[in-house]
């Protein structure tokens, strides 16, 4: 590691030194290298001596030092599209039995759900977006999205969209068609 500080410096120097002068000392840890003999003080320093530094080759890269590698960060993969996104519960033409219109939904997308960039889950009741956005593959709906969104008919539609932290949508799943069944005291 002190190797590579000192790579640093050495280049950060060289680029330094084709306008000015370039001075090394010894220090308790090494070389110092200053643009002035006194090392930056009003005393010269002892030991103090200019340094002449070969030109500087902008056309091509220093040798990579054997732990090189390790240091270089990786390149930045490239995020991966939404290949699918579906409802798995409930299941197209299925029935889900409630009273008070809360029931479970599961949804299954390809690759899993980015929450750490911000991805989340948008889902729409008969055609009306719910105002919750949900981060997990299993959720219920709530009685109170129930009632501001569903419909007075005995069938209803679901549809799941993937929506990133800039409010784009990414990845819409075909909507599930599913009847809601009321129990009844006679």
């Amino acid at each position: 590691m002190k190797s590579l500080h000192c790579f640093s410096l050495t280049v950060f120097v060289a680029a330094i030194a084709a306008a000015q002068p370039v001075y090394e000392t010894q220090g308790k840890d090494g070389p110092v290298f200053s643009d002035l003999p006194s090392g930056g003080r009003d005393l010269p320093s002892p030991g103090a001596t200019e340094l002449t530094l070969p030109p500087i080759n902008a056309g091509s890269p220093p040798p990579a030092a054997s732990a090189a590698p390790a240091l270089q960060a990786a390149p930045a993969a490239a995020i991966a599209p939404y290949q699918s996104l579906r409802i798995s519960q409930p299941a197209n033409g299925g029935t889900i039995h409630t009273n008070t219109g809360q029931f479970s939904l599961q949804v299954a997308a390809d690759p899993e759900l980015r929450t750490a960039q911000g991805d989340v889950l948008v889902v729409s009741l008969d055609g009306h977006p719910l105002p919750s956005t949900r981060t997990t593959a299993q959720f219920d709906i709530s009685p109170s999205e129930w009632q501001m969104a569903a419909g007075d008919s005995v069938e209803h539609q679901l549809q799941v969209s993937v929506v990133n932290s800039a409010g784009t949508v990414l990845i819409t799943s075909a909507a599930v068609n599913f009847y809601a069944h009321r129990a009844t005291r006679r």
